[in-house]
C-alpha cells in the first residue's frame, strides 16, 4: 500500500457522485508467509488457460465481478469491511442505471468468495470466480500473502485484478493483470517513521513483529530503515508469530531497553492482546502500527490500554471532506456502522475498476488492463488515486489516535 500515467477521467466521477448523493438523501494487510523468494513467478501474458476466460459482458448486458477475502476466520471484520465497500459502489451504479459502453447499459453483478484469510484457499476460490462465474475482473484479497497466493490466477487467466489494500511490494510485482489502489510499505513505514520522529518526537523505539506475515516484515524493515535515518535509535527488534499467547517474555526485554514507543506492525487480533498485556506491565508509552489496526474490535478487545496509541491509516472517517462525510453517512445508513479504512478502500477499488471499464469500452482483459494502468487523479474517498508504471497507487496516508474508543485524525502524510 505509487503511481503516475496519463488519462483523463471520464464522466462517470459524475455520476458516481450523484447516485451517492441521491442514495443520501433516501435514506451512506496479511497472514500466512512472508513471499521473499518463494513468491510465484507466473507470466505476463494469458496462457492456455484463458481459453475459460469471460465472455464479452456487451453480449449479456450484465458486468460479472468477483471478490474474494476472508469473510470468516482470524480477520474476517477485514473481508466484511471490503465486501461491504464493493456492494455499496455496486449499488450506487446499478441505481445510476448501470455502466455506460458498447452501446447499451449494463448492469453490474458481484460474486463474492471466502478465503477464511487462508492463502491455500486464494487460487481455489479465483479459479472459480472465473472459470465458473465467467468474472471479467477481480478485487482482492486485503492480506498481502493471500493476494500473493491468488493474483498469480488472475494473470494466468488474463483478468485484471485490483487489491484493495494489500501493501507489500510485490503483490503487484506478480505480473501486469495486478493493481492496487492502497499505498504500499516503503511507504506506510516511512509515515509512521516521520510521524513518531517529528510529530511525536520519540528518539528511542523498539518493535515488535509478526515473524510469519509478509505485512508485518515488510513495515519492520521500512519503519526502522526510516526511524534511523531520521536520527532516531532502534533500540529493540522482537518477533512474534500470530496467534501467541504470552507476549509478557518479549514485553520485558522491550521496557528494559527504555523504549519511548513500541511499534507494532501486525494486526488488530494481535495488537489488543500485546496492549492488554504491555500495560500491565506499566510500560507507558505510545503503540503506533500500520493499517492492520485498522477494525474495531481493536478498541473492543483493547479497551482503555489502546487509547492513545497511534497508526497509520488510508482515510480518517472524521475528516470533513465531502467525498468522505457522504461515503460516510450513506455507509452507515446501508450497514448501521462507521466505515473503516477496508470499507473505504473496498469502495474505491470497485468505482477504479467500473471508471477503467467504461474509459476502454470494454470488459476484454487486455483493453481493461490498459485502462486500469492510466487512472490518474481518480477522486477516492480514500484520496486521489493515479497509477504508476509498477501498478502501485501514489498516494497520502493519515495517522489516526484511538481517543474514546474510536480512531481520530491526526495528520497527513503526503508521498
Amino acid at each position: 500500500m505509487q503511481s503516475n500515467a496519463p488519462t483523463r477521467r471520464s464522466t462517470i466521477h459524475t455520476w458516481f457522485t450523484m447516485a451517492g448523493l441521491a442514495l443520501v438523501s433516501l435514506a451512506g494487510c496479511d497472514s500466512g508467509t512472508s513471499p521473499s523468494a518463494s513468491a510465484p513467478k507466473t507470466p505476463t501474458a494469458p496462457t492456455q488457460a484463458a481459453a475459460s476466460a469471460p465472455a464479452p459482458a456487451s453480449e449479456a448486458g450484465e458486468v460479472i465481478i468477483g471478490h474474494y477475502g476472508s469473510l470468516t476466520g482470524a480477520e474476517a471484520t477485514f473481508g466484511i469491511s471490503t465486501d461491504n465497500g464493493i456492494k455499496l459502489a455496486v449499488e450506487e451504479v446499478n441505481a445510476a442505471g448501470g455502466l455506460d459502453f458498447g452501446g447499451k447499459k449494463h448492469k453490474i453483478v458481484l460474486h463474492s468468495e471466502d478465503t477464511e484469510g487462508k492463502p491455500e484457499k486464494a487460487g481455489t476460490v479465483v479459479t472459480k470466480l472465473i472459470t465458473a462465474d465467467k468474472v471479467v475482473a477481480v478485487i482482492g484479497e486485503v492480506a498481502s500473502s493471500v493476494t500473493l497466493a491468488g493474483a498469480p490466477v488472475a494473470q494466468q487467466f488474463g483478468v485484471p485484478m485490483i487489491t484493495p489494500s494489500s501493501t507489500n511490494p510485490q503483490c503487484t510485482a506478480v505480473g501486469d493483470m495486478i493493481f492496487r489502489v492502497c499505498f504500499i510499505d516503503p511507504f506506510q513505514g516511512y509515515a509512521c517513521a516521520k510521524f513518531a520522529a517529528q510529530d511525536l518526537k520519540v528518539k528511542k523505539a523498539a518493535i515488535l513483529f509478526d515473524q510469519a506475515a509478509a505485512y508485518s516484515v515488510g513495515l519492520k524493515d521500512e519503519f526502522e530503515k526510516n526511524f534511523k535515518k531520521m536520527g532516531g535509535e532502534v533500540v529493540a527488534v522482537e518477533a512474534y508469530t500470530k496467534g501467541e499467547a504470552n507476549f509478557n517474555p518479549l514485553l520485558t526485554k522491550i521496557r528494559e531497553k527504555g523504549a519511548e514507543l513500541l511499534f507494532i506492525p501486525g494486526y488488530y487480533t494481535d495488537v489488543a492482546n500485546i496492549a492488554l498485556q504491555a500495560r500491565k506491565l506499566d510500560m507507558k508509552m505510545p503503540l503506533l502500527g500500520g493499517d492492520g489496526w485498522d477494525s474495531a474490535d481493536l478498541a473492543k478487545n483493547g479497551g482503555a490500554a489502546i487509547e492513545g496509541s497511534f497508526y497509520s491509516n488510508h482515510y480518517a472517517s472524521d475528516q470533513p471532506t465531502p467525498e468522505i462525510q457522504v461515503f460516510v453517512k450513506t455507509y452507515k445508513e446501508k450497514f448501521g456502522e462507521t466505515p473503516d479504512g477496508l470499507a473505504a478502500l473496498g469502495y474505491d477499488a470497485a468505482r477504479v475498476l467500473f471508471d477503467s471499464i467504461q474509459r476502454a469500452g470494454s470488459t476484454d482483459g487486455s483493453k481493461l488492463r490498459d485502462a486500469i494502468a492510466t487512472t490518474k487523479g481518480f477522486k477516492g474517498v480514500t484520496g486521489n488515486i493515479s497509477i504508476n508504471e509498477k501498478r502501485d497507487a501514489v498516494k497520502p496516508a493519515v495517522i489516526v489516535e484511538m481517543k474514546g474508543g474510536k480512531p481520530v485524525f491526526r495528520a497527513r502524510v503526503e508521498p
